[in-house]
């Protein structure tokens, strides 16, 4: 068979069938078990990196390869997925559309421009990479389920019921509020801007951040489903 198989890329496999997952639940009405998914893709992007550099005299194919799939699953896991759950929250209405259109696009853009970018670091040196330019897209693993966290939250306490969940989307400010969100997010992919790379203090605050997450809406689905 073609392509590369060892243990350097189980974790970016395992993102990209996390994001398919994630994909399938929200359209099955599912939006909080989808948040986990995206959430574990991020958990996955976050090690696949480290993971891979613990193989040691790695040719350039397998280097190469590995950015390439890396970059492939980001694009799903972090562009596709939030613009899947973007649509199908704001019940197809038509500027979710084109919002989640133009979020993919740019989260392509910036991840063709880092591949580029990259090979010719890696040819020029060994050095790990000290800073991105644009918002890298994996941030995206962060920011929505940080919104829909709190949408969670306000609906556990307001009312306990998980339909509302999906009744606070039939409103316009929300559904609004998520796009401008979205829009903010994907003009933030492709701006001139460089943002350092988390070192390990940084890293584990993020991990702890997704964790944090995590255990808030594992509380309040097991509440919703508990009503």
């Amino acid at each position: 068979m073609i392509g590369f198989y060892d243990y350097t890329v189980v974790l970016t496999y395992m993102s990209l069938l996390s994001a398919i997952g994630g994909i399938a639940l929200v359209t099955s009405g599912h939006p909080i078990l989808a948040t986990y998914c995206l959430l574990f893709s991020g958990l996955c992007d976050m090690f696949d990196g480290k993971v891979a550099r613990t193989k040691k005299n790695r040719t350039a194919e397998e280097k190469s390869f590995g950015i390439q799939i890396d970059s492939l699953t980001d694009i799903v896991a972090f562009g596709v997925l939030p613009a899947t759950m973007t649509i199908t929250l704001c019940g197809h209405v038509w500027y979710s559309y084109i919002v989640a259109a133009l979020f993919s696009l740019t989260g392509m853009i910036r991840l063709a421009y880092f591949n580029v970018t990259e090979e010719m670091r890696q040819k020029e040196t060994d050095e790990c990479r000290k800073t991105y330019t644009g918002l890298p897209i994996t941030s995206s693993s962060l920011i929505f389920p940080f919104f829909f966290c709190i949408i969670s939250v306000f609906c556990l306490c307001y009312d306990g019921r998980i339909e509302l969940f999906l009744e606070l989307f039939n409103k316009d400010s929300l559904r609004i509020a998520l796009c401008i969100l979205m829009s903010i997010t994907g003009f933030a992919f492709v701006l001139p801007f460089r943002i350092r790379k988390p070192q390990s203090r940084e890293f584990w605050w993020f991990l702890g951040f997704g964790a944090l997450m995590a255990i808030v809406l594992f509380i309040v689905y097991l509440r919703f489903t508990a009503i």
